[in-house]
C-alpha cells in the first residue's frame, strides 16, 4: 500500500513538472550552439532528431482533420532548432577532429557516408543536391504557397461563416453551445493556418541553412586539413568532404521528412479521415480509371525494349484493384437502396414519435414570404444577428429566458410579408420592402420624399418606403430611418414583450428554478401549496403581465416563501413580491432629474375606490357601477395621451387595496402605463405629482 501511494505521488510530481522539464529540454538545445559536444553525445542527438521526424510524419499520416494537430508550428520551430543546433555541433567537430579519419564526428555520420554514398564523395554531393533540390524548391515551395493561400482564404471567409452561425442560431438550428463551439474551431482553423503560413518559412530557412553549412564544412576542412594538420589536398578533400556529406544528409533527411509532414498537414485542408482512407477512398471510386490505367500498362510492356514482366504485374494488380472496388461499390450502392427504401417505407407508416413531433408547437415562429427570405439566407443578412441580440435584450432587462424563434419561409404568405406566431397561434402580420428604408416622422407629419406610402407594422404609424438616396435626405431632415431587419425585430420586440406571460411555460419555469442556488430551491419546494413551481410560475407571469423585470428572482423567492405558507391566493402573494421590489419599481420609473413622476386620484375618486372594494378573507372582490368605470377609465385615458404625446409615461399612485382592480381596468387602454400602491415606493424614492385624475 505505501509503495503504491509513493509511485502515486512521483506520477503526479512528474506530471507537475512537465513544463520544467521541456523548458530544460529547449535550454540544452540552445547550449548545444555554444557547447562542444563529444561524438557519443551528438549520435543520440542525431538519432532523436530522426526518430522525431519520423514520429511527427506517423502523426500527420493518422489525424482525421489538420486542426487536430494546431501544435505542429511550434513544433516545427523546435525540431528545426535542434537540427540547427546538431549541425552547429557537427560542425565543431568536423572542423576541429577531421583530420584524424571519417569516424571524427561520431558513428551516425560516418555510417550514412559510408551506406549511401559508399564513401565517395562525388556520389555523396550529387545525392545531397538532389535531397536539396527536392526540399527546397519542390516541397517546400509548393508547401508555403498552399499555407499562404489558406491563411489568405481562411481569413477572408471568416466573416461570412460567422454570420452563418449567427443565422443557424437565430433560426434555431443550433443551441448556444454549439455555436461557441462552431465559434472556437472557426477561430483555430485561422490561426492555424495563419501559423503554418509562417512557419513555413522555417522549412525554406532551413534548407538555405543546410546548403550553407555544408559549403563553409568543405571549404574551411580543407583549409583547416591542408594548413595546421599538413594533408595533401586530395587527402583533405576526401576526408572533409564525406564526412560533410554525411552530416548534411543526416540533417537533410530528417528536414525533408518534416517538410513532407508540412505539405501533407497543408494540402489536406478540408478532407476528413487518415490519409490513406482519403486517398484510396477517393481514388478508389472509380473502378473504370483502374482498368483503363491496367491497360494502358499493358500496353506500354509490349512496346519493344520495355520490361514485359514488369508491366504486366503492375497491371494485373491495377486489374484486381479495379475489380474489388468495383464489387465494394456495387454493394455500397445496393446498401444504400436498401435503407432508402427502408426509410421511404417508414415515412410512408408514421410511428408515434413522428406523431408527437408533429403535434410539437413553436414557442416562436416567424414566417417570411419568397421576396423577404434573402433577409436570413443572405451571408449578411443581419435579421438573425438582431434576433440573437434580442434574446440578449429580454435576458437583461427582464430575466425572462427568450426561446428560440424558428424562422422559415412561408409560401403561403404574400411576397413581402412576414407573420409572428406564439405557440401555434399568429398573431402579427406585416410587409418590409427588402433593399429600401423605411422613413417614420416622429411628429406625425405628412412625409414628402417620394416613395411608398404604408403603415409602420409595429404602432401604426404612417411611414414611406423609399430608396437608398432618399433615405439619406431623410436622415438629413430629422426623420427616423429603418431598414427592413429593424422593422421586423422591433415588431417582434413588441410581440414578445406582450405574450411574456404566456411564453412563461411551466418548462421555462422549471428552468430558472434549476438555475438558482440550492437554498432557493429548497424554499420552493417548502412552500405549502401542492404545486410550488406552479404557484412561482403564477406570480412570475402575473409580474410579467406589468412588465416588470424578474431577473432578481432569488428576491422574489424569498418574497414568495414568506407568505406562501400561509395562502395560496396569487393576487396576494403578488402584491407582497412587489413591495419587495419597491426599489427596483421606483428605479425603473424614475426620470433624468431623479424623481418618479406620477399621477394620482383626486380625493372623491380614492373614497369611492375604497368603498368597493370588499375583503372576504384573502378574497378581495371590487363593486362599481360600470358606468362610474368607464368615467374613471376616459378621465385617466385622457391624461395619459397628454403626456404620451410628449412621449412621457408617469406611472398612477393608488392605495394598495385598489391598486391590482385599477390595474386590470386599465390593461386594455395603456398596458405599459405602470400602476404602482404606495406600499412600493421606496424609502429614498423621490415623488413628483405632474396631474390629477378627477381633480
Amino acid at each position: 500500500m505505501g509503495g503504491a501511494r509513493r509511485g502515486d505521488s512521483w506520477k503526479a510530481v512528474g506530471l507537475a513538472n512537465r513544463d520544467v522539464g521541456f523548458a530544460i529540454g529547449i535550454t540544452l538545445v540552445l547550449a548545444m550552439l555554444f557547447v562542444p559536444l563529444p561524438p557519443m553525445v551528438l549520435d543520440l542527438g542525431l538519432a532523436i532528431s530522426l526518430s522525431v521526424s519520423v514520429l511527427i510524419l506517423m502523426v500527420a499520416l493518422w489525424i482525421p482533420k489538420p486542426l487536430e494537430f494546431n501544435s505542429f508550428p511550434t513544433l516545427l520551430l523546435v525540431v528545426t532548432l535542434l537540427r540547427l543546433s546538431l549541425n552547429v555541433a557537427s560542425t565543431r567537430l568536423i572542423l576541429s577532429e577531421g583530420h584524424t579519419g571519417t569516424g571524427a564526428a561520431g558513428g551516425v555520420i560516418e555510417g550514412f557516408s559510408r551506406f549511401i554514398v559508399a564513401g565517395n564523395f562525388v556520389i555523396g554531393i550529387v545525392i545531397f543536391a538532389i535531397l536539396v533540390v527536392i526540399n527546397f524548391v519542390v516541397i517546400t515551395k509548393g508547401s508555403t504557397r498552399i499555407a499562404e493561400v489558406s491563411a489568405r482564404f481562411s481569413l477572408d471567409a471568416m466573416p461570412g461563416k460567422q454570420m452563418a452561425i449567427d443565422a443557424d442560431l437565430g433560426a434555431g438550428l443550433i443551441d448556444e453551445e454549439q455555436a461557441r463551439s462552431r465559434r472556437k474551431e472557426l477561430e483555430d482553423e485561422s490561426k492555424f493556418f495563419g501559423a503554418m503560413d509562417g512557419a513555413s518559412k522555417f522549412v525554406r530557412g532551413d534548407a538555405v541553412a543546410g546548403i550553407i553549412i555544408t559549403l563553409i564544412n568543405v571549404v574551411g576542412g580543407i583549409l583547416i586539413g591542408v594548413a595546421q594538420y599538413g594533408l595533401s589536398m586530395s587527402e583533405a578533400a576526401n576526408v572533409y568532404t564525406v564526412l560533410t556529406i554525411g552530416d548534411g544528409l543526416v540533417s537533410q533527411i530528417p528536414a525533408l521528412i518534416v517538410s513532407m509532414t508540412a505539405g501533407l498537414l497543408v494540402t489536406k485542408s478540408g478532407t476528413e479521415g487518415a490519409a490513406n482512407e482519403a486517398i484510396l477512398a477517393q481514388l478508389g471510386k472509380f473502378p473504370k480509371a483502374l482498368y483503363m490505367a491496367a491497360g494502358l500498362l499493358l500496353a506500354i510492356g509490349t512496346l519493344p525494349g520495355f520490361p514485359l514482366a514488369v508491366f504486366l504485374v503492375l497491371a494485373a494488380m491495377m486489374s484486381g484493384l479495379g475489380y474489388v472496388m468495383q464489387r465494394r461499390t456495387a454493394r455500397a450502392t445496393a446498401s444504400a437502396a436498401a435503407e432508402a427504401s427502408a426509410k421511404k417505407t417508414a415515412d410512408a407508416k408514421p410511428d408515434e414519435n413522428d406523431l408527437s413531433d408533429a403535434l410539437k408547437l413553436d414557442d416562436m415562429r416567424l414566417e417570411l414570404g419568397s421576396a423577404i427570405v434573402p433577409l436570413i439566407n443572405d451571408p449578411t443578412a443581419a435579421l438573425p444577428g438582431k434576433i440573437k441580440s434580442l434574446r440578449n435584450l429580454f435576458a437583461r432587462d427582464y430575466g425572462f429566458v427568450m426561446p428560440q424563434v424558428r424562422i422559415k419561409d412561408e409560401p403561403g404568405l404574400p411576397a413581402h410579408a412576414y407573420a409572428i406566431s406564439v405557440q401555434g397561434v399568429e398573431v402579427v402580420r406585416g410587409e418590409v420592402r427588402p433593399g429600401a428604408m423605411m422613413v417614420i416622422n416622429p411628429a406625425e407629419t405628412p412625409i414628402d420624399l417620394p416613395g411608398e406610402r404604408c403603415k409602420e407594422p409595429t404602432f401604426g404609424l404612417d411611414a414611406v418606403w423609399v430608396d437608398q438616396a432618399n433615405a439619406i435626405e431623410a436622415e438629413n431632415r430629422g426623420y427616423t430611418v429603418v431598414d427592413p431587419e429593424s422593422v421586423i425585430a422591433t415588431h417582434l420586440t413588441e410581440v414578445l414583450k406582450e405574450h411574456m406571460p404566456e411564453l412563461l411555460t411551466y418548462g421555462a419555469t422549471q428552468t430558472l428554478i434549476e438555475g438558482l442556488d440550492r437554498e432557493y430551491q429548497k424554499l420552493i419546494t417548502d412552500l405549502s401549496s401542492n404545486s410550488p413551481a406552479i404557484l412561482v410560475q403564477h406570480v412570475l407571469q402575473a409580474l410579467l403581465i406589468e412588465r416588470l423585470s424578474i431577473r432578481n428572482l432569488p428576491l422574489i423567492v424569498e418574497a414568495i416563501a414568506e407568505v406562501g405558507r400561509n395562502t395560496s391566493n396569487v393576487t396576494a402573494i403578488t402584491e407582497h413580491v412587489r413591495r419587495r421590489l419597491a426599489n427596483q419599481i421606483c428605479h425603473a420609473l424614475t426620470d433624468a432629474n431623479g424623481f418618479v413622476p406620477v399621477m394620482v386620484m383626486s380625493p372623491a375618486w380614492e373614497a369611492e375606490f375604497n368603498e368597493a372594494v370588499r375583503v372576504n378573507g384573502d378574497d378581495k372582490s371590487f363593486l362599481m357601477s360600470p358606468q362610474r368605470v368607464q368615467e374613471f377609465v376616459l378621465q385617466v385615458r385622457q391624461e395619459i395621451q397628454k403626456f404620451a404625446a410628449q412621449d412621457q409615461w408617469p406611472a398612477i399612485l393608488v392605495a394598495p387595496e385598489v391598486r391590482s382592480f385599477v390595474r386590470s381596468m386599465l390593461e386594455r387602454v395603456s398596458p405599459i402605463t405602470q400602476v404602482i400602491s404606495h406600499n412600493e415606493v421606496h424609502r429614498k424614492a423621490s415623488l413628483r405629482t405632474v396631474t390629477t385624475i378627477g381633480g
